[in-house]
């Protein structure tokens, strides 16, 4: 059995203070406090934003729900709350800490030691000597390196810039070291392994299948064998799956990126990385170049306060044109959980110029997708058209958790009784009655984009798929 946590005295009391009295926002943040102090990271959030909705404006209560963020792993909506306290003239300086952690902990090292430099001079409290020197920066930097970033963005042009951010960190260049290449898979799946999904494979085939299977038919048409599809929807739906099975079924190579193979905190390196793994996909043509989180890679360039991040961009622009090497056989995927992060200039012809929403399995998907994780598994007269049924609104990901519960359960009845047992239809019912699922608040956030800054249409499947 799982242990239970059982709140402490001063929480619970709290707890039943906030009942009695739901208006009183102190109490309410004291009983935030109080949940982040004791490590209950994701109830600390839920009282932040209930404090917020009652004092919108309040820096203590946007500063908290930015550390409960952080403390529950949700990095980036840490950063999104962040970014709008430091604007305030009453930001802590902590605030502006907590920040650059995160700004680093994505590579964005220059901005992170600027903000650094600001929460510093604000508070030299906030000063964190162990943080600082991974930096490469004093814990507690002179005055006279804090005032740089008191001039407004709006006074520097993009030249200016380059100056401020390469002076602020010339003294820590370093050449870089030839770039290690990464590991080309040879994917054994394809698209008979990935359950549901029928319309996407059938996108996938005319964009990147059928070019390399037809070869002749499509020079026919003047039509090259490469090109973009970027994949979005909410996190564990089988984007990863689906691009390997991609590459598989075309027997093609397969290289997978995530954004440590390319970020360094040194100047140039980030591109030449980029560079790297591009030339290395053109050697081994048929093949497929996959970039997972590709939105932190192609952030928004009018969102980035650093030139840095903008020449990165300008780079993998310059690479999905082709502009110095053609990109014939290369096949490029990407998947996002936020394309609205992504910056437009990707979206061009030639470019990711097929976007595809990757909803969660539908009820058919679903029960392919229960059927493949319980092959070679010891299993009776199960009915996955019910237990589908059950599952509504559930990823990939959280029907592998339903699956592991029911088998966690199956283990523990057989460890008390010694009989080995199948896994059986109720098994996975009452597994699939305990989970919630993860889609939802992924779809929160993708509604109000899909209402509200949908211009061209390009979230109406969204829309479309809530039936708005």
């Amino acid at each position: 059995m799982v242990p239970i946590l059982m709140e402490p005295d001063h929480i619970r009391q709290l707890r039943e203070a906030v009942k009695l009295s739901p208006e009183n926002t102190p109490l309410r943040q004291a009983l935030a406090d109080a949940l982040l102090g004791a490590g209950m990271a994701p109830g600390a959030v839920e009282e932040y934003r209930a404090a917020l909705s009652q004092l919108p404006d309040s820096v203590p209560l946007k500063f908290g729900l930015a550390r409960a963020f952080h403390a529950a792993g949700k990095h980036s909506h840490a950063l999104v709350v962040l970014e709008d306290l430091v604007k305030s003239s009453e930001a802590p300086g902590r605030a502006f800490v907590l920040q650059a952690r995160i700004l680093a902990g994505i590579g964005e090292v220059e901005l992170a030691v600027q903000q650094y430099k600001v929460g510093v001079a604000r508070d030299r409290s906030a000063a964190d000597a162990d943080f600082a020197r991974r930096l490469g920066i004093p814990a507690v930097p002179p005055k006279e390196e804090t005032a740089a970033p008191s001039v407004p963005d709006h006074a520097l042009d993009e030249s200016d810039e380059d100056e401020v951010v390469e002076g602020r960190i010339r003294q820590s260049w370093q050449p870089a070291e030839d770039t290690a290449e990464a590991e080309i898979e040879r994917p054994k799946i394809g698209f008979a392994d990935v359950g549901g999904m029928e319309a996407l494979k059938e996108e996938i085939r005319l964009k990147i299948i059928y070019p390399l299977t037809h070869a002749e038919m499509f020079k026919a048409y003047g039509k090259s064998v490469g090109g973009g599809i970027l994949m979005y929807g909410p996190p564990g739906c089988g984007k990863t799956h689906l691009a390997r099975a991609t590459a598989g079924e075309v027997k093609a190579g397969f290289i997978s990126v995530g954004i440590h193979d390319v970020l360094d905190m040194w100047i140039g390196n980030s591109e030449r990385n980029l560079h790297g793994l591009f030339e290395q996909a053109r050697r081994n043509a048929p093949c497929v170049l996959f970039f997972d989180e590709v939105d932190a890679l192609g952030a928004s360039r009018s969102d980035m306060k650093t030139s840095a991040g903008r020449h990165l961009i300008n780079q993998f622009l310059s690479e999905l044109d082709g502009v110095k090497a053609s990109n014939d056989g290369v096949l490029i995927l990407g998947a996002t959980n936020a394309p609205w992060h992504l910056d437009s200039a990707f979206r061009r012809p030639g470019r990711f110029d097929r976007i595809l929403f990757v909803p969660p399995p539908d009820p058919e998907a679903r029960a392919g997708v229960l059927r493949l994780l319980l092959k070679g598994r010891p299993v009776e007269d199960v009915d996955y058209d019910a237990v589908a049924k059950k599952c509504d609104g559930f990823s990939g990901a959280d029907l592998k958790a339903v699956v592991d519960l029911a088998i966690e359960n199956k283990l523990r009845e057989v460890m008390k009784t010694g009989v080995p047992t199948p896994i059986r239809t109720k098994d996975l019912l009452a597994s699939a009655a305990g989970q919630k699922p993860t889609t939802r608040e992924w779809f929160a956030t993708a509604k109000n984009y899909a209402l509200y800054s949908n211009q061209g249409g390009v979230y109406d499947d969204i829309l479309k798929y809530l039936k708005m």
